[in-house]
């Protein structure tokens, strides 16, 4: 059934999409620079004649041309298409009116349900960007929607993406008149999974990629997410009453702080790594309950028979507000009117009701994860992108760039550590074309005391265009629009030390060793 399913969705070939689209509606531009690379060009078909372009089980239902704004993320003038493929895939594709002959799709959030573009940006660059619902509509925290429909499980798992990218590509050849010479992929936390999943099972798509925060194995962190459920949220007749306060939170991150912060051999309050600090968590000052939970969810989540299903939680990110708050412990503020305590809550019950156990009624309180290989298996095959093998994308001359905030309370960063070097363990040669970083201090896909930007879209197209694989990428924390701290991100597994002397608020006072 499922493979039927597979050939019924995926309609649109690539071979199909890129000759589907009449080479009349362009105005072709032959511009080219000495070293042969194609210049941008303003050149391109009329905006409004999208709507009549006939491609494959899709519909270009709105093509408007959309003047240059003084405000917003987006600025640059551009044509914005929407549209829909196959019966409910909707996206949003933007063509610059100067394209610089490069294409980047941006990724998703949560459960997406809305049509989303990370990169979306990046149009102010001269870059075409597109961005997809990944086939239904709601909030981002509900999943619902996948409740007895195989089909759109399959668009949010991995074809949306994928068959959004073959249209985007083909609009693109029919307005500008010619190929994009490159084409890029980036996304966090649903996105950074987004990105695995192509690299993994799409390597045609993107030259090079970029995972933020990757929810990539979905199983697990379904599993995780319970285990901490159960851990911080125990009594599921008061749920929106919290095990700890805010004040206990930040009591809790301050000792820990206090214990390992100089471990680094910089006092900033911010662990540069974790994974080294040991911190007695029955010295707090705190229940025994209290204390009990935050040694589960301090460690791994384990099957019946002792093996780790996902890694744990490290230390980091306890006080910040939207870090366990809002995460773990709750309560989240932006979710009580919905009676969810925290977004672990929501996204944990959404998977098992409607992803995993595609039952609405079920009771994560009433399961043990005895079965949990068995049981969440089918969900395994459409939703993780935990494969190793990345010998096709290697092949073809592929880059990722896989990025990680240390003190990450959605997803731990241990699992994106454990993905790399599984990598790196079935090919020793992986830094060729696969390289991580981990971001101190840094919450989910931002935020935190840690410097937490930095410009992973130059990074990889560096890498792609001249061949400078990142070894070091400048970071910058940024309060009321002043940058307060800069400070090196190293490729893994090398850390920023500070260099004895300047400013430990200036990347250049830190080498990466």
């Amino acid at each position: 059934m499922t493979r039927l399913l597979v050939a019924v969705v995926y309609a649109v070939s690539a071979a199909t999409v890129a000759n589907a689209f009449p080479p009349s509606l362009a105005r072709v531009s032959t511009s080219f620079g000495e070293t042969g690379a194609l210049q941008s060009t303003t050149d391109h078909a009329e905006c409004s004649h999208l709507t009549m372009l006939r491609l494959p089980d899709v519909k270009i239902s709105e093509a408007v041309s959309v003047p240059a704004a003084t405000t917003g993320t987006v600025r640059a003038p551009h044509c914005r298409v929407n549209g829909v493929i196959g019966s409910e895939i909707r996206f949003s594709l933007l063509l610059p009116d100067t394209w610089n002959k490069k294409f980047f799709m941006g990724g998703g959030g949560g459960f997406v349900g809305s049509v989303q573009n990370s990169a979306a940006p990046t149009v102010n660059l001269g870059y075409a960007t597109v961005g997809t619902d990944t086939g239904h509509q709601g909030i981002g925290t509900d999943a619902s929607w996948a409740l007895n429909n195989p089909e759109r499980l399959l668009n949010f798992g991995y074809l949306a993406i994928h068959r959004t990218a073959e249209v985007a590509k083909a609009i693109i050849r029919s307005y500008y008149g010619g190929e994009s010479s490159r084409s890029y992929f980036s996304g966090c936390s649903r996105g950074g999974g987004q990105a695995l999943m192509e690299a993994q099972r799409f390597p045609d798509d993107f030259d090079g990629i970029v995972a933020g925060a990757p929810a990539y194995d979905w199983t697990g962190i379904a599993a995780q997410m319970i285990h901490h459920i159960r851990a911080a949220i125990p009594d599921s007749q008061a749920i929106m009453t919290p095990l700890f306060t805010p004040e206990e939170l930040r009591m809790i991150e301050s000792k820990i702080l206090d214990a390992c912060d100089a471990n680094d051999g910089v006092k900033d309050r911010v662990l540069d790594d974790p994974r080294p600090c040991r911190f007695n968590v029955d010295a707090l000052p705190l229940t025994e309950p209290q204390r009990a939970a935050l040694k589960s969810l301090y460690a791994p989540t384990l099957g019946p028979d002792g093996t780790e299903i996902y890694p744990p939680q490290p230390f980091g990110g306890e006080g910040e507000p939207a870090g366990w708050a809002a995460w773990i412990t709750g309560p989240n503020p932006l979710l009580a009117a919905q009676k969810i305590p925290s977004l672990q809550y929501a996204f944990g019950t959404g998977m098992l009701k409607y992803l995993i156990f595609n039952d609405a009624s079920f009771d994560y309180t009433k399961y043990d994860l005895k079965s949990w290989k068995k049981d969440s298996a089918r969900a395994a095959t459409i939703l993780n992108a935990t494969n190793p093998d990345l010998d096709a994308f290697k092949a073809k001359g592929r880059k990722l760039i896989l990025w990680h905030g240390w003190a990450d309370a959605a997803l731990t960063p241990l699992a994106s550590i454990r993905y790399f070097e599984q990598v790196k363990t079935r090919d020793a040669n992986a830094s060729d074309y696969f390289r991580m970083f981990l971001l101190p201090g840094v919450l989910h896909c931002g935020g935190g005391p840690g410097p937490d930007t930095a410009d992973w879209n130059a990074a990889i197209a560096d890498w792609v265009e001249n061949g400078k694989a990142p070894d070091r990428v400048v970071a910058k924390k940024t309060v009321s629009g002043q940058v307060t701290r800069t400070r090196p991100l190293c490729v893994y597994p090398q850390k920023a030390v500070y260099k004895g002397t300047g400013s430990t608020d200036h990347e250049g006072n830190f080498a990466c060793r």
